[in-house]
């Protein structure tokens, strides 16, 4: 089959409403402050696809959007990214799901969703698109709609019987609840897979990075990034294990951090980076990220990323 694209990302996609600031003490009976509150287009498939797009990567997305207003600023946000958008699945009966975010100071945060996430659109009913790239990101596993172990099991031979790199990122689960167990036929077939600290701890029992990728590398996956935040990254395959530091940015949320991370190694790896350049880069893509608000608004291009790394001598 002839590849359409350089990346294609599969998964969530939604609109951020971000509150940076929040004041948990009332001004009035019904009234509460903060310091700001944007809009943001978001999700994992959504950020990660941006992301790879402003790096220069061909890029699509197989996500499911609402034909609602919500949906309208998705798609456009992607588009205006440079982003092929003609494998959106849009539906009249299903709303675009908007996720209420409070930012931290120092740039964490904690997220409200709604059942509108609970929409399992069907990703392994479009095999014809699972092939058409030279890498595919699954955003992300134990999510929806990859919180079905028959759809994951699907989409995972499609992209792999296609020949196709696949990388699958990682989510905390919120309405279904499935193991690495439970994904086991799946897993032995993924290339990498890159949770992070909080996720990695989660599904594997273990608390330290080494160990949590040790678990992962026991079910069959090719290599494990365990994204760290401020501590930087770890990664191992079976031959190779490497620690990165993060980069020294001033962190204001860290909204998307992670998308762009693996969107950046994504993007390295194709153009013949080894796993420590990779990672360098991809650590500089999540550091960009951090030092602005919203998943998209730090990164703008891959001249930027270089820029970074050489003036932190990375």
């Amino acid at each position: 089959m002839k590849e359409r694209y350089d990346i294609l990302c599969v998964g969530t996609a939604l609109v951020d409403s971000l509150i940076r600031g929040f004041d948990p003490e009332p001004v009035s009976a019904s009234g509460y402050r903060a310091e700001s509150g944007t809009l943001s287009v978001g999700g994992e498939a959504v950020n990660e696809a941006m992301a790879a797009a402003k790096l220069g990567m061909s890029t699509g997305i197989l996500c499911s959007l609402g034909e609602d207003a919500a949906g309208e600023l998705v798609a456009g946000a992607l588009r205006r990214c440079g982003v092929d958008t003609g494998a959106i699945v849009r539906s009249r009966e299903h709303a675009t799901p908007v996720t209420t975010m409070f930012v931290n100071a120092d740039g964490t945060r904690r997220s409200i969703t709604n059942g509108a996430h609970r929409y399992n659109f069907h990703p392994e009913r479009h095999a014809e698109r699972l092939g058409e790239a030279r890498a595919v990101i699954l955003g992300s596993l134990f999510r929806a709609p990859f919180d079905d172990a028959e759809v994951v099991q699907a989409v995972v031979s499609a992209v792999k019987d296609a020949g196709s790199l696949l990388i699958a990122d990682t989510k905390l689960p919120n309405f279904r609840f499935l193991t690495l167990e439970d994904l086991k036929p799946s897993l032995g077939r993924i290339d990498c897979i890159t949770p992070n600290e909080d996720e990695a701890r989660y599904y594997t029992g273990r608390d330290e990075p080494e160990a949590m990728a040790d678990v992962f590398l026991s079910y069959g996956v090719g290599s494990v990034i365990v994204k760290l935040g401020a501590k930087g990254c770890f990664y191992k395959d079976r031959e190779t294990a490497l620690r990165l530091p993060a980069l020294p940015v001033h962190a204001v949320d860290a909204t998307g951090a992670g998308d762009n991370f693996v969107a950046g190694f994504a993007a390295e790896r194709l153009r013949g980076a080894g796993a420590a350049e990779a990672l360098r880069f991809a650590n500089a893509c999540g550091a960009l990220c951090a030092a602005a608000v919203g998943a998209s608004a730090g990164l703008r291009d891959r001249e930027q990323v270089l820029k970074l790394l050489e003036d932190t001598g990375e």
